[in-house]
């Protein structure tokens, strides 16, 4: 409660609205992750409470049957129930405002010290998300109330008074769960390793990840219980002291273990997942800003080659003009890259090629965004040189030894020709990545003449709205970021002038691009995914340590009997400790196995998700993807370590 109120007060705090100029994004950023946040947090909150409620009322089931064998009716046990839910409501409602409160500005510190933003003075109070908090948790209560008041209504005393002692018949084998969780678990797998764009990541994760969820319940609940059977079945296995009460323990109880060994799991997938996906962006920053501004300034024109009577586009004029502005205002440019590309939309066929025709019936998928480029300029970004001849290609996003596109009028209006190019190499990585959310597809051509023809091609099929070429001019300069907003305030003053240009021939439309406000803005979204990343992380460590520790208290007092018993026909002290040990074990460390499995099969499908924001550091997203798994294992043993004590005293009372 405490963390929702938190992030409902970080989207309207002042303090985080008066964003310093220059990241006009950050508080949208900050909005946007604050009220995905809100979302998740309450979610699991209402989970979380009945998963809460289940085993309190379980343990309470007896206490509940003799106040009505005492004499009590159904309505007062109705109305004890409602009281106290009225008194633990309204104590959990205030003091989870008052922790809230509390904790708002702390977190807020650490949200602007993430951001890299000033951090503002005074204290804030939003008593419209205090009263928006209370009103939803007041209503999630009041919806677990309702559920109690039914189980007390429909059963009979007797039943709850031996209710927490009832016991489960042995589970059968429910195959068409079990294949259920196979398939589900499968093709969750086989979407996330054969994810190949982030494209196709963004379409495709959260199929993926609802159905590994079915999977990870049918595994605990069905595809468990096959795989206990079949420990039962090995002799030489079960029948060991500690392996013998150890399966058999959890044969009997799988059905109420399964669903919080599978909450248990999810919630350690998650917590991994967004730590080392959120950690690896921010780390990954730089390489980001380098991507997206390859120069401390970045020039960009948009042009269309010369019709009849135009003076064409002189990009070398372009280059001088702008460097010897530069220079003029007394900064020296240390290094100028050049390069262009020419990107236009397309549909693919069932064939594998490309059309034109964007909406043609017969093309596949969502719309295809083609960007070619010399393998000149391809050198000048990568460092890497192509041998390509002509009518040959390198490209990226494309499988097959020739990519065909199939210059088609709109509407009917018939193929004007084809270009068909043979693929000489295939690329990892695209080396003139965009933002665009489509699937992207890069040519590297053998020459400029080609990439002209087919910019003479794409304007004659796109008749009515054609691409334009762009040229970009990525330039490093020796100077300060004062030094550099001063630079901007001269320029666009002298572009005031109407003869500034003269001499670049004719182009469209000329931009600037400064690294450090591009940064400023990198950092604010970077900044706002780490830190929802570890504030959600955290509650979901803490709500899974819970869960832990009821669930060993649970099965403590559930256990507590039969070890005394068995104790009592022979078995001595310290083969129940060792039978305990390996029940804990067991129980304890299955859920964090499977995630870790998750975890490998989520790793391809979360380094293309990463792609999208211009990360390419595989080994990077690697390493925090291994660190975070270290650290929560460790993490999770220390939880192990605290909560097995416990469930011992239990026991051994």
């Amino acid at each position: 409660m405490a963390a929702i109120y938190i992030m409902s007060a970080l989207s309207h705090d002042p303090g985080v609205v008066n964003m310093t100029p220059g990241r006009g994004n950050a508080y949208m950023y900050v909005q946007t992750f604050m009220a995905i946040g809100m979302v998740i947090a309450y979610l699991f909150s209402a989970i979380f409470v009945s998963y809460i409620n289940g085993f309190l009322i379980k343990q309470r089931k007896k206490e509940l049957g003799l106040y009505n064998i005492l004499g009590m009716g159904k309505r007062h046990i109705a109305l004890v129930l409602v009281f106290e839910t009225l008194y633990i409501g309204t104590a959990g409602i205030l003091g989870g405002l008052a922790v809230g409160l509390l904790l708002h500005k702390l977190v807020s510190l650490c949200l602007h010290q993430v951001l890299g933003i000033p951090i503002p003075l005074g204290f804030y109070f939003y008593w419209e998300g205090m009263v928006w908090t209370a009103m939803l948790f007041a209503a999630l209560l009041l919806a677990v109330l309702l559920g109690n008041l039914n189980k007390v209504r429909v059963s009979k005393p007797i039943e709850l008074l031996h209710g927490g002692h009832v016991g489960e018949r042995e589970p059968k084998t429910r195959w068409l769960l079990t294949l259920l969780g196979i398939l589900t678990l499968g093709a969750g797998y086989y979407i996330a390793i054969a994810t190949r764009t982030g494209v196709e990541a963004i379409g495709t994760y959260f199929v993926a990840v609802f159905l590994v969820i079915i999977g990870t319940y049918c595994l605990f609940t069905a595809v468990s219980i096959f795989l206990l059977k079949a420990l039962r079945r090995n002799k030489r296995f079960y029948y060991r002291t500690s392996h013998f009460i150890g399966v058999s323990g959890m044969l009997y109880r799988m059905k109420q273990n399964a669903m919080g060994l599978a909450n248990i799991c999810i919630l350690c997938t998650m917590v991994m997942v967004m730590l080392s996906g959120t950690l690896s962006l921010y780390l990954g920053t730089e390489d980001v800003i380098r991507e997206q501004y390859p120069g401390d300034v970045n020039v960009r024109v948009r042009y269309s080659p010369a019709g009849e009577g135009e003076e064409p586009f002189q990009p070398e004029a372009m280059l001088a003009l702008q460097t010897g502005f530069i220079e003029s205002q007394g900064v020296s440019v240390t290094n100028a890259r050049t390069r262009y590309e020419l990107g236009f939309g397309a549909g693919q066929l069932p064939d594998g090629s490309y059309t034109t025709d964007r909406f043609s019936e017969d093309a596949v998928g969502s719309i295809v965004s083609i960007t070619c480029i010399t393998a000149e300029s391809y050198t000048a970004s990568t460092g890497k040189e192509l041998a390509l001849q002509p009518g040959e290609a390198a490209v990226y996003g494309f499988s097959g030894d020739e990519l065909t596109i199939r210059w088609v009028l709109p509407d009917g209006g018939g193929e004007m020709g084809q270009s068909t190019f043979r693929i000489a190499h295939t690329l990892k990585e695209n080396p003139c990545y965009s933002p665009m959310i489509t699937q992207m597809v890069t040519l590297v051509l053998s020459s400029e003449a080609e990439v002209n023809e087919l910019w003479a091609l794409q304007n004659a099929a796109y008749s009515t709205s054609p691409s334009q070429m762009v040229w970009y001019a990525h330039l490093d300069l020796d100077c300060d970021t004062e030094t550099l907003e001063a630079l901007r305030t001269h320029y666009e003053d002298a572009i005031e002038d109407s003869h500034f240009y003269d001499g670049t021939g004719t182009w469209s439309t000329s931009q600037w691009e400064l690294r450090f406000e591009g940064a400023a803005e990198i950092y604010g979204l970077a900044g706002g995914f780490l830190f929802l990343g570890i504030f959600l992380g955290f509650i979901f460590l803490l709500a899974t340590v819970l869960i832990i520790y009821y669930k060993q208290i649970s099965e403590g007092y559930e256990d507590k009997a039969r070890f005394e018993i068995m104790q009592k026909v022979g078995l001595s002290r310290s083969e129940v400790k060792a039978s305990i040990h390996s029940q804990i074990l067991m129980v304890f460390f299955l859920p964090i196995a499977v995630a870790a499995v998750h975890i490998l099969f989520d790793f391809n499908m979360v380094e293309k998700l990463l792609t999208l924001f211009y990360l390419h550091n595989t080994t990077l997203t690697a390493l925090c993807t291994l660190g975070t798994v270290l650290v929560f294992f460790l993490a999770y043993g220390v939880v192990y370590l605290l909560t097995a004590r416990t469930y011992y005293k239990i026991v051994e009372r």
